[in-house]
């Protein structure tokens, strides 16, 4: 009888044991010894890269558990083959996040080939900039104004069919009779500025003035760019003699349609995580997204990276993408047929 009643406690101890174990292991947070992969739709030398080696740097801190975090360069078809892959293929656990071009969650409802992914479906986390679209020009290109832009030939460097780069010279080529020529096959924004600086290309088209304020400042203090144009709905404070595409259109048609294709401007860089992810794991993420953003230690990298800083939350990026895609019918058929030229 003692030794059954010594198995019995010694069984009793073992079974205490293990549910103290369990119980430990489920209080401790999802992420300590996890690794968060931070997936990225450009090239290693642009201005996406710097933004993500910051966000890998200091949102590891306001995350539970405090994971290791790098990024990987995933470039192609102007961020769509990032964001496929975010969107079907990666994780849906939370130890995967994007940061992809701000066009291409427009892609699905602007008809752009090989856009496979429900926007709405997707987990924002937020936003961390706001940048209007000028179209740049090498100071000793033959394109000056915006009556050059209709009088002769642009020729402009793009990374992908997804991004402004595309999108901006197909809208203005349409609606405006502008003659921008694109070049395709550039892996980011700073090998176009080599091929600007080399004379292979003229200029580029879409947000890239923190870029150039980060990779290329001297481009700004030397005026080795001038801007014919801005793709915005007010102008540059930077280049106030550049009209904006708003007010050269000369019907509320054209408007409207420039005005959808640049809903993008108020949610450069957004951050996002795949669909499926659990709530509580995207209220995570979300919430160290916007303590980074006010980290005084990661404000302080911003300013010395040159970068600009205009965030805005998960929740507000979902809500701008969804009134964009309960846009008039006619508005979305319109701009559609912009973009596929007809």
């Amino acid at each position: 009888m003692r030794f059954g009643r010594r198995l019995t406690a010694a069984a009793l101890g073992g079974a205490l044991a293990l549910v103290l174990v369990v119980s430990a292991a489920a209080q401790e947070p999802f992420y300590k010894g996890k690794q968060i992969r931070l997936i990225i739709s450009a090239g290693v030398a642009g201005g996406y890269a710097t933004y993500a080696r910051l966000l890998v740097q200091h949102m590891p801190n306001h995350l539970p558990g405090k994971p290791d975090m790098l990024f990987q360069s995933m470039p192609g078809a102007g961020g769509l083959l990032a964001t496929n892959h975010l969107y079907s293929q990666a994780p849906q656990d939370g130890t995967v996040i994007g940061l992809i071009h701000s066009t291409v969650p427009l892609g699905p409802l602007l008809g752009m080939a090989g856009a496979r992914f429900d926007p709405l479906k997707l987990n924002w986390l937020g936003s961390m900039d706001r940048s209007d679209g000028p179209c740049t020009a090498w100071h000793t290109a033959p394109i000056k104004t915006w009556q050059d832009m209709l009088d002769k030939e642009f020729i402009v460097g793009s990374s992908g069919i997804g991004s402004q780069m595309e999108v901006y010279p197909a809208a203005m080529n349409r609606l405006f009779g502008t003659k921008v020529k694109v070049i395709g096959g550039y892996k980011d924004g700073a090998l176009i500025f080599q091929a600007m600086e080399r004379g292979e290309v003229h200029g580029r088209c879409g947000p890239q003035l923190t870029s150039i304020g980060a990779l290329r400042p001297h481009w700004l203090t030397e005026k080795k760019i001038r801007v014919p144009v801005v793709v915005s709905e007010h102008r540059s404070p930077m280049f106030p003699e550049a009209p904006t595409l708003i007010e050269l259109a000369k019907d509320e048609a054209t408007r409207q349609q420039i005005r959808l294709l640049i809903v993008s401007q108020d949610l450069d860089r957004p951050v996002l995580a795949p669909p499926g992810v659990p709530a509580e794991r995207v209220k995570m993420l979300r919430d160290a997204f916007i303590a980074t953003m006010k980290d005084p230690a990661f404000l302080a990298d911003i300013k010395k990276f040159r970068l600009t800083l205009d965030w805005v939350s998960g929740e507000q990026v979902h809500k701008t993408l969804a009134a964009a895609y309960s846009s008039p019918p006619d508005v979305v058929r319109a701009a559609r047929e912009l973009m596929a030229g007809k």
